[in-house]
């Protein structure tokens, strides 16, 4: 018998595709698809996360984007080039239109720029070496840095347009961030250049997309009308795809895979992923929260270095991961940054974490606490299930504490940071190690928003050093041997525990064409049905 949580979830699923059902009228080709979370807001610049700008995605655009085979392309810039060592020149594309009918133009590219790189954006880090903007006409536009920046175009990928306009007609200039309680009408409302328009939402139960019909770009798909129906347990949502009330759904349940893929008219799509899954801990209290006896001994790399050799990752991928995950010696992918392969992880050894845990004054261990999401990464919770029990072995008393993703980031996030220990994934924006030295490598400054994600607020004056020459250093050579230093550094202090890059995991009906990138991102312009 299933449990009664479980049979009401069920119902709720039901009842979001049965309502979907009935108003999608005639229309034949409705793609509804589910994952873990529900889209928090609808505001472009109010996310870091790769769920929601991968679904805002198919409603706004950036100026350059990421094909199938994650290349660089044009999308509402035609074109780019280097006009000198601090200035980019930026060609728009003509004819675009938003939603609303208003036409895009340099305006509202600079609009959107000035808006990302608000102090409430979470993206502003991508905008930070914006020194200034000039219009040199309607569609073409020259960004000045401050300092040489190489890859600017990769950075921007994530970076979407808004109609300034109809922004300031609903005041929706500040950025929607939930951390802050900042409300934006473009939290619930939209107004894109993408493929398709959101035309429906009912926050937490279901948002629906519809092609646009002004696009100015031909499209691959054939759709009539997308569905988005989160389903926060993994068993509802596998079920809801086994019985073809949804069409297809990620991240899929490891232990699933096989299931999913026996069953008759159902498949898993299955490629590595660019995000690393790790651990961070508070290294800036003095006195660590829920931690006993007083005091913070993640200060001390020992007890670092004890954590991290405490945690068999193999076990994890082996009967958590089933398989499907690599362990991470360093904070990127090898995919994305070569000499990560080189680096190797501390060996799991029990022993030596007593001993490092005895040498720091914890000879009988400490008593502390870990915060994780359960709805967000492959196996969230049974990592951190798992670590629980391994650190127990070792005399570290951990107390889990698991919740959804929107909340996890109040709690996790600046300014409020309550936690001991956290686990965390990130996959760099424009795919380049900059994203990860200035975010979670950097120290917090408010000022530029470096470190942003450095939740820990651990400090290096060097990877400060590195990551201000990272950002303009134009020698590959050059930039590589310093990227290289500051994740050796980072493996070296063990500021933070890496723990492995997960797979991506789609499952989807006979008869449902999707195309599945690395990143996670589902664009629905390249998705099709068939008859």
């Amino acid at each position: 018998m299933r449990p009664i949580h479980m049979l009401h979830a069920l119902a709720l699923a039901a009842a979001f595709v049965l309502t979907g059902a009935a108003q999608a009228g005639a229309q034949d080709k409705v793609l509804r698809w589910s994952s873990q979370a529900s889209i928090a807001n609808l505001d472009p610049h109010g996310t870091t996360g790769a769920l929601p700008l991968s679904i805002l995605g198919n409603v706004y655009e950036p100026l350059v984007g990421r094909d199938a085979e994650m290349e660089l392309e044009p999308v509402l810039a035609t074109g780019w080039e280097v006009v000198n060592p601090t200035t980019w020149r930026f060609k728009l594309r003509e004819g675009v239109t938003f939603h609303n009918g208003n036409s895009f133009n340099a305006d509202d590219v600079i609009f959107s720029i000035n808006r990302v790189g608000n102090q409430y954006s979470f993206l502003r880090d991508r905008v930070s070496m914006i020194e200034e903007m000039n219009k040199i006409d309607d569609h073409t536009i020259e960004f000045v840095t401050k300092v040489p920046s190489p890859i600017l175009p990769e950075s921007w990928t994530s970076i979407y347009m808004m109609d300034k306009e109809w922004s300031e007609e609903h005041d929706a200039t500040v950025p929607s961030n939930s951390v802050e309680n900042i409300e934006s009408y473009a939290g619930q409302h939209s107004n894109g250049t993408g493929p398709f328009v959101v035309t429906e939402r009912v926050p937490e139960q279901r948002t629906v997309f519809e092609p646009f019909k002004d696009y100015w770009d031909e499209v691959d798909h054939n759709l009539d009308r997308v569905e988005y129906l989160p389903i926060t347990q993994d068993g509802t949502r596998v079920a809801a795809l086994l019985s073809g009330e949804i069409d297809m759904m990620f991240p899929v349940p490891l232990q699933d895979i096989d299931r999913i893929n026996s069953n008759d008219g159902t498949e898993v799509l299955i490629q590595p992923e660019l995000r690393t899954i790790m651990l961070g801990m508070d290294q800036r209290r003095d006195d660590a929260l829920q931690t006993e006896p007083e005091g913070n001994p993640f200060k001390d790399r020992r007890v670092r270095l004890a954590i991290y050799q405490a945690i068999d990752i193999d076990g994890i991928q082996e009967k958590i991961m089933n398989g499907l995950s690599e362990p991470a010696a360093t904070l990127i992918s090898p995919l994305l940054f070569a000499p990560a392969g080189e680096m190797e992880r501390y060996p799991f050894d029990p022993e030596a974490s007593r001993r490092l845990l005895a040498e720091a004054g914890y000879p009988d261990g400490f008593k502390t606490a870990l915060v994780c999401t359960n709805n967000r990464y492959v196996n969230d919770e049974r990592i951190c299930q798992a670590v629980t029990s391994m650190l127990a072995r070792v005399g570290i008393d951990v107390d889990l504490r698991t919740m959804n993703v929107n909340q996890y980031w109040k709690v996790v996030g600046r300014p409020v940071q309550e936690f001991a220990i956290y686990m965390m994934g990130w996959t760099p924006g424009g795919l380049d190690s900059y994203s990860v030295l200035f975010n979670l490598m950097g120290s917090w400054d408010e000022e530029s928003g470096r470190g942003r994600i450095n939740n820990g607020d651990w400090a290096n004056d060097r990877i400060d050093e590195i990551v201000a020459a990272v950002e303009s250093e134009t020698d590959k050579a050059k930039r590589d041997a310093l990227i290289a230093e500051a994740y050796q550094i980072v493996h070296d202090e063990v500021y933070y525990l890496p723990l492995h890059q997960q797979a991506v995991v789609w499952g989807v009906r006979d008869g449902v064409h999707v195309v599945q990138r690395p990143d996670d991102y589902f664009q629905y312009k390249l998705a099709t049905m068939d008859d």
